[in-house]
């Protein structure tokens, strides 16, 4: 998917065939044996992976997931798509992406403290505040980089906080990065459906993925009047016409850690939420969830991507056809987490702290600022939303390369 859409927007920027590859292959793409000793007793080894895309702008930045189905050519396709949303949001970073090929749900806190320990090691040679900045993403938290942090500084002997983001603010995360994504994305839902004249109040919405980004999107829109009408996560949905109660929900999850049987509503699946009719439609949760199966039967007027490859590239083309359907692209749409990323490596790096205030008020104004470059751009070129996004993101990683020449 991520090759396809970078070759699809190369040739709408006239990108000589040369230039291409140097700007569409990784830097870098490290894979490490990661072995942990289980509770049992027993040695088990899990593959590890690490893709940093290019260190034009600066040092790369991206995510490290826990999950089974992780492996080396999603993680690159992740650190591309990285690549070219921190350039759309002039953040001075390359892209990266990580993960361990495991299943943080059966493990234990000593398993997974072990796991991530190890991991850290494998890949410190190619980490550092000024070389590669891991951060959370899918099965994984400020935990997890609290631990990564503590192994990183205990190599180096010193405290090394600016070696990851999203941390737990005590050891120099920044406040607001944990709810950043969610912020951004209910930021970016309204500022569409303020283009498209819906009133926010009033408006309904469905969340597919009731996790970190979800939850936070759907209670910030619900502060805005927007009724929540359902939402889901991998166990199944819950929907109810006039509106779901979020706090009662958030209850419910806290004790049971899933939306299913939540008595405030009624049980609905994953594909069926997705075709709801709604104003706003959040996908929220794994890539390919927006296909060309059900690409023409949305009922949304917006489409808010706050999941990283939503949308498969043969649903995006049925999507750029449909008038009716205002697209905001992955690149764009949660890239309030990578923003807020930025702000708490710029503090570690000053030792100087924002407050929750100048943190969310400086993540509004960079995402204002790419949303009404993107619009321009899609109306002016008369491109799709996603088309004028990667084409804003690739065009700026180009004409670096271009400015600082090849090393011979």
């Amino acid at each position: 998917m991520a090759c396809e859409q970078y070759d699809l927007v190369a040739d709408f920027l006239e990108m000589p065939v040369c230039d291409r590859e140097r700007v569409k292959l990784p830097k870098r793409a490290i894979t490490v044996a990661v072995p942990v000793q289980r509770d049992d007793g027993c040695t088990e080894v899990f593959m590890g992976y690490r893709v940093q895309h290019h260190l034009t702008l600066g040092p790369t930045k991206g995510g490290i997931r826990y999950h089974p189905e992780v492996t080396l050519g999603e993680v690159a396709a992740l650190a591309m798509w990285m690549s070219w949303k921190c350039a759309l949001m002039g953040l001075p970073y390359g892209g990266a992406k990580g993960g361990v090929a495991c299943d943080p749900g059966k493990l234990s806190r000593g398993e997974l403290e072990r796991l991530t320990r190890r991991f850290t090691q494998e890949i410190i040679p190619f980490v550092g505040p000024q070389m590669d900045i891991p951060a959370p993403d899918l099965g994984t938290n400020e935990q997890v980089m609290a631990w990564m942090m503590d192994t990183y500084s205990t190599y180096q002997g010193h405290s090394v906080p600016g070696v990851v983001t999203g941390k737990p603010v005590l050891l120099g995360g920044s406040v607001g990065r944990r709810e950043a994504t969610g912020r951004g994305v209910a930021f970016l839902a309204n500022r569409a459906m303020d283009t498209l004249g819906i009133p926010s109040a009033g408006a309904t919405a469905v969340v597919q993925g009731y996790g970190n980004v979800g939850s936070v999107t759907a209670s910030n829109l619900a502060r805005f009047g927007t009724r929540i009408v359902a939402v889901s996560d991998v166990r199944g949905g819950v929907y109810h016409e006039k509106g779901l109660d979020l706090r009662r929900l958030d209850d419910h999850v806290a004790r049971h850690r899933t939306v299913v049987g939540f008595d405030g509503g009624e049980s609905i699946g994953n594909e069926e939420l997705l075709l709801l009719p709604c104003d706003l439609l959040v996908p929220a949760a794994m890539e390919r969830q927006i296909t060309e199966e059900n690409a023409a039967k949305l009922r949304c007027r917006v489409l808010a991507e706050g999941a990283n490859g939503p949308t498969t590239p043969a649903a995006d083309r049925l999507l750029a056809s449909r008038s009716d359907v205002f697209v905001i692209p992955d690149i764009l749409c949660n890239a309030g987490g990578v923003v807020v990323s930025y702000f708490e490596w710029v503090q570690d790096l000053q030792s100087f702290f924002w407050g929750e205030t100048e943190v969310t008020d400086r993540l509004y104004r960079l995402l204002e600022n790419a949303f009404s470059q993107t619009l321009k751009f899609s109306r002016e070129r008369r491109v799709s939303m996603r088309t004028a996004a990667l084409a804003l993101g690739i065009e700026r990683v180009w004409k670096a390369k271009q400015l600082r020449g090849l090393f011979p």
